[in-house]
């Protein structure tokens, strides 16, 4: 009778457009009184800031606003122009365009979201005028963009490793495989593409200058290596790396400018206006994860108190599963949650409640965080509430259902390479090993 009234009361709170955070957090609350728990509530202000008070969670909003920066400054321009240059000529040119900026842009933002909202205004008219039909472009351009929680620097594995007490330079490391093998997938879908719908490509297409285009990218492609190579190595704390790539991103942004406009105090003026509001959206992304946080932290303690992940363990060993089938037991429940929940809910929700039975039965943390990752960020381009797919048709003028059509063969690829990486741990742990971050 009271999960009844609790779940009626969640669903009419959702569906009144009360913000998610709001509705978990009181939720929780609720629940906390049903279960007979409710003395606890004492002392869950305590655990709430317990539960946030880690110093990893300060690069959040740094790097998120690295990309708000690089984004407004003309980076996220270079990066698409190299990627032109590179692979432009190739039949289907511009699909594989299309994934090489977002492998880049990857590497600089950690944020799906932003990348998506960037590369569509820049790509999809780019592909419809040469040919390319709109809804396969905005499609194309959506799958892409998953790629960027994957390949570090990543909010996600940042608020993972946060969360779950997990090496988040070992996480790190584990991503740019499987972020690279995600575009192998996509470069294999494209190419298919191609063929089948006749898409343009060749010698006649008209590619950006090099020499201009390399000296623009070049600097900006020094960043992920910068900051990649300096958390993976031990040289810097991914907070030191997060303002290491504020820092750089000013110093491109003033660069890039100079050479528009050929003028430090114009350049520097520019900076300025575009940086108030790069700021003011890194902040209120950053308040919204907090928000998120509070709630999780109450829902977190309720589900520890109940020893939920405890009992999960017990039937895992009851069934015999192992690490490898519960985990795609897990996996499964996640990308459920994922096609209906916001990535951050759905992983401070899921993740402390299936995931520790999966390391108790001898699965690696940090392949197990890296997979999870991916496996929630996947729910942004899956109907019915991917929220890459609002930002896409938004943005493309794509109606949301016919987007959602096109999507799920790039999604049905993307679900594969998935179940390969659980199934094949080795493609993420490799890395991580060789650079003696893991066992």
């Amino acid at each position: 009778m009271a999960l009844g009234l609790i779940l009626t009361f969640v669903a009419l709170a959702i569906a009144g457009g009360v913000a998610v955070s709001y509705v978990v957090g009181s939720a929780a609350v609720l629940a906390f009184i049903a279960t007979g728990f409710g003395n606890y509530l004492a002392i869950m202000p305590q655990r709430i800031f317990s539960q946030i008070d880690v110093f990893t969670f300060l690069s959040m909003p740094l790097f998120i606003l690295a990309g708000e920066l690089m984004t407004r400054g003309g980076v996220t321009r270079a990066l698409i122009d190299l990627a032109m240059l590179l692979v432009g000529r190739l039949k289907g040119g511009l699909g594989y365009v299309n994934i090489s900026a977002s492998v880049f842009l990857a590497g600089v933002s950690g944020s799906a979201v932003a990348d998506a909202a960037a590369t569509t205004k820049t790509l999809v008219p780019a592909m419809v005028d040469r040919g390319y039909r709109t809804d396969f472009a905005a499609a194309l351009t959506a799958a892409s963009c998953v790629i960027g929680p994957i390949i570090p620097p990543s909010i996600v594995m940042i608020f993972y490793g946060a969360l779950m007490n997990v090496s988040v330079a070992a996480m790190f490391a584990g991503g740019i495989v499987p972020g690279l093998l995600m575009a192998l997938f996509l470069f294999a879908y494209n190419f298919w593409a191609a063929k089948r719908e006749d898409h343009p490509g060749g010698a006649g297409v008209e590619l950006p200058p090099v020499g201009p285009t390399v000296a623009r990218a070049l600097p900006a492609l020094l960043v992920p290596v910068v900051i990649v190579g300096g958390i993976v190595f031990g040289v810097v704390t991914p907070t030191e790396a997060a303002a290491l790539a504020v820092a750089i991103t000013v110093i491109l942004v003033v660069i890039y400018r100079m050479m528009d406009r050929q003028g430090v105090r114009q350049a520097l003026r520019h900076l300025m206006s575009e940086g108030s509001g790069a700021v003011e959206s890194a902040v209120m992304l950053t308040g919204s994860i907090f928000m998120i946080l509070f709630a999780a932290a109450i829902f977190g303690y309720l589900i520890g108190i109940m020893q939920v992940p405890q009992a999960i363990a017990g039937m895992v060993t009851t069934l015999n599963l192992g690490a490898t089938g519960y985990f795609l037991l897990a996996s499964l429940v996640m990308f459920a949650a994922g096609m209906v929940m916001d990535v951050t809910m759905a992983l401070v929700l899921m993740v402390p409640v299936l995931i520790p039975a999966a390391i108790a039965a001898g699965a690696d943390p940090v392949h197990v965080g890296v997979v999870s990752c991916l496996n929630l960020t996947l729910g942004l381009i899956s109907p019915p509430f991917g929220g890459i797919l609002m930002v896409v048709s938004a943005a493309s003028r794509v109606s949301y259902l016919r987007l959602s059509a096109t999507i799920l063969p790039f999604l049905g690829v993307q679900v594969a390479l998935l179940v390969l990486l659980i199934l094949v741990p080795e493609l993420t742990l490799a890395l991580p090993r060789l650079v003696g971050l893991i066992n």
